[in-house]
């Protein structure tokens, strides 16, 4: 076993609130200058919806991530040969229309107006090119917009939905959406680092942290098209790609990254995991059905004394197996198989997972005529006062699958569209709130509340550590960051000073094995 410690991020969709706090002190630590306008590399989007930048999810357009051809992954859109042919020339590039095109106001016109009859105006101009411009895309320009045509209605998630399915999520008294904040995923297999022809871009051996070498970027920008989350992107002004470095000065002090510690909601979990590096390509290639299965196969327990044992031998420290035995992201993920990771069928492993959420279940319309109890179509009757909504629910909290979002479009985000995977984490989630409810309140029948928890596979305890770590965590317990021991970064680096593994169109190793 090849053991390493990788940094890993859990989101919980349902505390989310949209407030893009962890947007705005993102930007304004890291990308608050000349040429990094429209580079969010914390960004909030509303589902459903196309995200930022349009439709990032679409690879037949983006060509991002690993495909599988004869039993192996390669690059779907980049790489040896296919860098080659597409170096000077790339159409999978998204543009700057994708994004939106960096703009600010002549504000100068308001105040230096001489006197007029008309009311003076402050222009938008480009801050790429200094000329007037018509605005048509900005940052979160379609926040909250879940019924909408331009944007909702063109999901890419939709896609193997029935008809029917579609339009009933956007009937009027169905219509709902939650919030989907993404940062680098800083993936186990990062299709990134594999695609980069100058070997810039690196992944940090005592955390995983993927970095790209602003001295070594030639600004091919590969990368931007290999990540098949769109979250490298190209400084305009600089010549040089930039993402996410998760914070990586405030983790070695021990501080959570910004995005994280500013994060209203307290959504944002951060801990370290083991895994086995050796199995990363073999877990790439798995079958798309068992992607998801395979990533948490090669998740290791860190109390397992074989496991500590391996990765004392390969060089991790006992604070940072400690931190593994603490980590909050482990529960999630491993032991309480609660989180998932976002578009697994990309094959990049992502270690940033989610918690779906539990969205409202679906109101019904009832007759209350002559007390009658029938159901009726919102759409085939006018409504008046002899209907009403019918709120209640003979299970209390109602069933998954009168969730107002289909498992499938879940399914597609979470779990490469299998809908049992998502279910099984819903039906946790229900538990808890069952549990608690007869905690709190006392008016379920015992044998009904044990009925529940049995039948999502957990127990009162757990349940109830559950809650603690969603609802009660105080800020050491959702970040438990391992101490940083920078001693030993001298043995990455050669005389020179550059990172090792800058091997220009070669790899140091074969594709997916990290550093």
């Amino acid at each position: 076993m090849d053991i390493r410690s990788q940094i890993s991020m859990v989101f919980h969709l349902d505390k989310c609130i949209g407030c893009h706090t962890c947007s705005i002190a993102c930007k304004n630590i890291w990308t608050d200058r000349k040429g990094a306008e429209y580079m969010w590399w914390n960004n909030v989007e509303t589902k459903p919806g196309t995200g930022y930048p349009t439709k990032w999810e679409d690879q037949s357009i983006y060509k991002g991530g690993w495909e599988k051809s004869n039993g192996t992954i390669s690059l779907r859109g980049a790489g040896k040969k296919k860098g080659l042919l597409n170096i000077f020339h790339n159409p999978n590039l998204p543009v700057i229309d994708d994004y939106y095109e960096p703009f600010t106001y002549k504000y100068l016109d308001l105040i230096e107006s001489p006197a007029m009859d008309d009311q003076p105006t402050a222009r938008p101009v480009s801050l790429i090119t200094g000329k007037p411009i018509d605005i048509k895309m900005g940052p979160n320009w379609d926040d909250d917009l879940s019924g909408t045509p331009d944007y909702a209605r063109k999901d890419p998630n939709l896609a193997n939905l029935s008809p029917a399915e579609q339009e009933a999520m956007f009937q009027l008294e169905r219509m709902a959406f939650y919030y989907l904040p993404r940062i680098c995923n800083h993936c186990l297999n990062p299709a990134c680092v594999a695609s980069c022809p100058s070997g810039a871009i690196y992944k940090r051996g005592e955390d995983g942290v993927v970095l790209i070498n602003q001295k070594v970027c030639r600004a091919w920008r590969m990368c931007v098209t290999a990540c098949p989350y769109k979250k490298s992107y190209y400084n305009w002004h600089t010549g040089k790609s930039e993402k996410c470095i998760l914070c990586y000065p405030r983790l070695e002090s021990g501080h959570a990254p910004a995005c994280m510690h500013s994060c209203v909601g307290r959504i944002r979990y951060l801990g370290v995991m083991l895994y086995d590096a050796d199995q990363i390509e073999k877990m790439a290639s798995a079958d798309e059905k068992d992607l998801v299965d395979a990533q948490l196969s090669m998740i290791l327990d860190p109390f397992d004394p074989e496991v500590i044992k391996a990765a004392k031998a390969n060089g991790i420290a006992d604070s940072t197996i400690k931190a593994a035995q603490y980590s909050p992201t482990y529960k999630f993920v491993k032991k309480w198989g609660l989180a998932l990771p976002l578009h697994p069928e990309f094959r990049t492993l992502p270690m940033l997972f989610y918690v779906p959420p539990m969205l409202p279940v679906m109101a019904t319309l009832g007759q209350k005529r002559k007390g009658q109890t029938e159901k009726m179509d919102p759409m085939a009757k006018s409504w008046n006062d002899d209907w009403l909504y019918d709120t209640t629910t003979e299970d209390l909290f109602g069933t998954i699958d009168e969730a107002r979002f289909p498992l499938q479009y879940m399914a597609n985000l979470f779990s490469a569209g299998d809908t049992e995977k998502v279910k099984k984490v819903m039906k946790k989630q229900m538990a808890v709130r069952v549990h608690r409810r007869d905690v709190t309140v006392g008016d379920l029948s015992k044998d009904k509340v044990s009925s529940i928890l049995k039948g999502a596979g957990i127990d009162a305890e757990m349940a109830n550590d559950i809650y603690n770590l969603t609802s009660l965590a105080k800020f050491d317990e959702r970040f438990v960051i391992p101490a940083a021991h920078r001693e030993q970064a001298i043995e990455l680096m050669d005389f020179t000073g550059d990172t090792k593994g800058s091997t220009g169109f070669g790899f140091k190793e074969t594709p997916g094995r990290g550093i």
